[in-house]
């Protein structure tokens, strides 16, 4: 029982890939002795398969025949590290085989890759963007702003103008890291995120970041629901739970400590069962880290290395961390053993990334002489990733002495030195004529890089210790021509079928009761308030935030937007939105692909940006790919977006993400079980904005005699397929009734016309407030602006239909808008303008009194206490928070929360502000003599 208890407390204390446990004080000795390094390892060509399972590379079969081919003919056998480095670069994660490959669909060859028909929407709309495919992220154009920065010879701050000025986009996913260590996974998922807009051009500065999460039921063992069924939950994989306390805490950390604001972000919790051991559901998680940054236009461009660059790895050392993540995030859980999980997992160092990123900012404040030429983030497969494609961008080749690359563990094997992916480092080219000044700038900022070798004329690829250009050991780990590592390996050909037609029931609203409807939505997580996933990050820090998630006196987590300001001294900025809709897939793939698009742009529409076409969209797309059926779904969703639907509205998708192993299968009880995702398209949309000042949030003005109107995009139609409301009506007895129709923006014209109605609508000063309308429908959407406002609503119906569960819950494109009674004839006339009648009906009315009523032609049909529908929209928060921070704290703030006649935010002075209290005490007759003092490096 001792021995149990201690293991115990091992597991729960330490982290076995950066901590060792010592049962006694003399263990500590073999701390400081010298181990041996590594022995490089060479593979028979008859032994490859054997490799690629042992080493978890996850390589196709024609792939593994390749590499017979292409050694079979250098006369050679390959190193276990040349074997490990094609892996990586070859993978999903990397090479992106699936989006690329030639496609039969129900027997029928299709004209289009995956990757072309989003491309298709770059073709279509390139305006106002910048660079799309071909660069660590991609770059918008925006509006000229100064940057706040030193000048490079005295070191003194100055705004500095920037009249040509841009900014980077990027969204990145880090599922298979999160699913099996939450905090890591998700820590270094942003931080990889914010390198990317740093290694951007040649040289960029994240500015503020968003993050978003999907899992299975949460399970909270304090807050049992009626819709979480039990089952039997994959050991490899974290819960949903504990992924839900520890990731977003990992998200916020890196965030936090590298000094960039999370403004935005997502929650979804699904989870619905198919039979016979098949579960659909986010067991393996979506872990979303993106955000923008600013960039400018003269440093857009890269430049190409030249013969004799120095190739730089700035950032921290080496170590055994990251071992195959780039090929470890390609294959379905349950297909590699679990250590190789586990040992796929980085771990993060926000500090260093910020010595990294200060270097940066001096090498950019040097204009066009910014000695950088081109530069990578080192992520997936690390410097066996990076400097390889540094490299093959460039055209050269390159020679690296193995021994001058900066590690912290002299054990490591030439493969563990070369593929590791510890964190927080960048390969960078830089003239050999201003190494030097470069070194000036690392060790100002107190950041370290070395200078491991030399670009070359000749296409080649030499690592080993000791090499040079004109040294090169026999027995190198890798002496690889480049076109072996990007040549033209077998291209994929993806053979499919759609699947049969869902099993599910659909759900019917007879027998529901309304009262106990209205509470179950609002406490279903992906409705819930999300405050316990924002409280925990800096949402102000840089100086630029102009739209956070907190709204109103009352400051509760409603914003659909998120916006930054593109300088001090400027009201221009910058907006981002994103927009999802994963469980109607299951549905219908393509109707959840236009859905998330339409959400996207609804939540835009809260920020005031002038026309579609300078929206720019990222696509990160996850499907469990070889399911049955999921491949064709998930080209019917690419095709309804790329070659459909952002055609029709000028919009274009010109950065994205692809995460194709959604998938679980493991053992329990003597059977087999199998979780699969959806197919999932989460839509991260992003705009310039002439003026933030003109945001609109889901405050209602309390002072105006006003009234709430719904824009559905529906147009009359309510469907309930796919929505919460069946969700938490789940019956466990059979399969749930979660079928039937489901939401669709069925004319894309119409979403244009509700985009010019809402700028139109600004812009005459008509709108007070504005929500749109997403999970839980209508009636969550005006519950959230009676929370943020503490007002009650009085709910009719009368122009909705005689199905209030349809009217109130369908979860339909739109928005609500509030509207002073007296504008109530020009907002319809602005209305019919724009041939939107059919969408547009008066629904509430705002009330003093903390009462939200419900009437169909003048009868009452249900009224809820304002304290009730709060404590359940409230309950995720207050559970979660019980459980990961002080409980009583949690009950004291939920008490605040939930009190309707709290004053909220209003500042009351106790003091004149007109009084000058510092006048006395100044001699008018000197000037103060001030010191401005920054430490440089962190």
């Amino acid at each position: 029982a001792d021995a149990a208890a201690q293991d115990a407390v091992i597991r729960a204390l330490h982290d076995p890939m950066t901590q060792s446990v010592l049962a006694e004080t003399a263990q500590a000795q073999a701390l400081f002795s010298a181990p041996a390094r590594g022995e490089l390892e060479r593979i028979a060509l008859d032994d490859l398969e054997a490799a690629n399972r042992r080493l978890g590379l996850a390589m196709a079969q024609d792939e593994i025949d390749y590499l017979r081919q292409r050694f079979g003919e250098l006369g050679r056998t390959p190193s276990d590290v040349e074997l490990m480095m094609f892996a990586q670069a070859n993978s999903e994660h990397c090479r992106h085989k699936i989006f690329n490959a030639s496609w039969t669909i129900d027997g029928a060859d299709q004209a289009h890759s995956l990757f072309r028909m989003i491309k298709n929407t770059h073709q279509q709309t390139p305006q106002h963007t910048l660079s799309a495919y071909s660069d660590n992220a991609a770059v918008v154009a925006g509006f000229p702003a100064a940057r706040y920065r030193p000048d490079p010879a005295s070191g003194q701050y100055r705004s500095e103008p920037v009249l040509a000025s841009a900014f980077c986009i990027k969204v990145e996913t880090h599922n298979h890291p999160t699913a099996i260590a939450p905090f890591p996974g998700a820590s270094t998922g942003a931080g990889g995120e914010i390198r990317d807009e740093g290694a951007t051009g040649r040289g960029g500065k994240p500015k503020a970041g968003l993050t978003g999460f999907s899992v299975s039921h949460l399970r909270i063992p304090t807050l049992p629901q009626p819709w979480e069924a039990p089952r039997a939950l994959n050991p490899r994989m974290a819960p949903a739970l504990d992924i839900m306390l520890d990731g977003p805490l990992g998200g916020a950390a890196f965030n936090n400590e590298f000094g960039r604001p999370n403004l935005l972000g997502y929650f979804r919790s699904f989870e619905l069962p198919e039979g016979q051991g098949l579960t659909r559901a986010y067991d393996k998680p979506i872990m979303l880290a993106g955000g923008l940054g600013a960039i400018d236009q003269n440093q857009v461009e890269k430049l190409r290395l030249q013969p004799g660059d120095a190739v730089i790895v700035l950032g921290g050392p080496a170590m055994l961390i990251g071992l195959g993540g780039g090929a470890a995030s390609s294959v379905a859980s349950g297909e590699s053993a679990e250590d190789l999980d586990f040992a796929s997992v980085q771990r993060d160092n926000p500090e260093m990334e910020r010595r990294c990123q200060e270097v940066i900012d001096r090498c950019v404040a040097l204009g066009l002489d910014n000695p950088i030429r081109w530069f990578h983030d080192v992520g997936a497969g690390g410097l066996s990733n990076a400097i390889p494609e540094l490299l093959h961008d460039s055209g050269v080749g390159g020679v690296i002495d193995l021994g001058k690359v900066p590690a912290d563990d002299p054990s490591l094997s030439p493969m563990q030195l070369w593929c590791n992916e510890s964190q927080e480092r960048y390969v960078l080219g830089v003239p050999q004529a201003r190494l030097a000044e470069f070194a000036a700038i690392c060790a100002r900022e107190r950041c370290p890089f070395a200078a491991v070798g030399v670009a070359t004329a000749e296409e080649r690829l030499v690592v080993a210790y000791g090499a040079t250009e004109g040294n090169i050991p026999a027995d190198a780990p890798i002496d690889l021509p480049m076109d072996v590592l990007f040549g033209k390996a077998p291209k994929m050909h993806r053979d499919t079928a759609h699947p049969a037609a869902p099993r599910w029931p659909a759900l019917k609203t007879a027998g529901l009761d309304l009262h106990e409807a209205g509470l179950r939505v609002l406490a279903h997580p992906s409705v819930a308030s999300k405050n316990f996933l924002v409280t925990i990050g800096d949402r102000s820090v840089g100086g630029l935030t102009a739209r956070e998630q907190m709204i109103g006196p009352w400051q509760l987590p409603l914003a659909d937007v998120a916006i930054t300001l593109a300088g001090f001294d400027t009201v221009a900025g910058e907006a981002m939105a994103i927009g999802e809709r994963t469980p109607l897939a299951l549905l219908d793939a393509a109707a959840s692909a236009r859905m998330a698009v339409g959400e996207a742009i609804t939540n835009l529409c809260a920020a005031p940006v002038d026309a579609l076409e300078t929206v720019k969209l990222s696509a990160n797309w996850m499907a469990a790919a070889g399911h049955e059926g999921e491949d064709a779904l998930l080209y019917d969703a690419v095709r309804a977006v790329g070659m459909e639907l952002c055609p029709q509205l000028d919009l274009s998708i010109p950065v994205g993400k692809d995460s194709l192993s959604m998938q679980a299968q493991w053992q329990a009880d003597g059977q087999a079980h199998k979780s699969v995702s959806p197919v999932s398209l989460v839509i991260s949309a992003f705009a310039p904005v002439a003026d933030a000042n003109a945001q609109l949030t889901p405050l209602l003005d309390r002072d105006t005699d006003s009234e709430l109107w719904l824009i559905g995009l529906g147009a009359g139609k309510q469907r309930l397929g796919g929505s919460i409301l069946a969700q938490v009506h789940a019956d466990h007895s059979a399969l749930p009734a979660f079928a039937g129709a489901v939401p669709d923006l069925d004319d894309a014209q119409r979403l244009r016309a509700f985009f010019e109605l809402i700028r139109d609508a600004r812009q005459t000063g008509l709108l007070l407030a504005y929500h749109d309308r997403s999970d839980g429908g209508a009636f969550a959407a005006l519950c959230e602006m009676a929370f943020a406002s503490r007002l009650g609503l009085d709910i009719t119906l009368d122009a909705w239909g005689d199905d209030p569960f349809r009217s109130l819950f369908n979860e339909e494109l739109g928005a609500v808008v509030q509207i002073a009674r007296e504008d109530r004839a020009g907002f319809a006339d602005l209305v019919e303008r724009h041939a939107l009648t059919e969408c547009a009906q008066r629904i509430a009315r705002p009330t003093t009194a903390p009462v939200v009523r419900v009437s169909l032609q003048g009868e009452s049909l249900v009224e809820w206490r304002w304290e009730a529908l709060f404590d359940a929209w409230w309950s995720v928060t207050h559970a979660m928070q019980k459980l990961r921070d002080n409980p009583d704290n949690a009950d004291q703030e939920r008490a605040v929360a939930r009190n309707f006649n709290a004053p909220g935010l209003k500042p009351k002075l106790t003091f004149d502000l007109n009084e000058d209290v510092a006048m006395p005490f100044i001699n008018t007759g000197a000037r103060p003599r001030v010191a401005v003092l920054r430490e440089q490096g962190v």
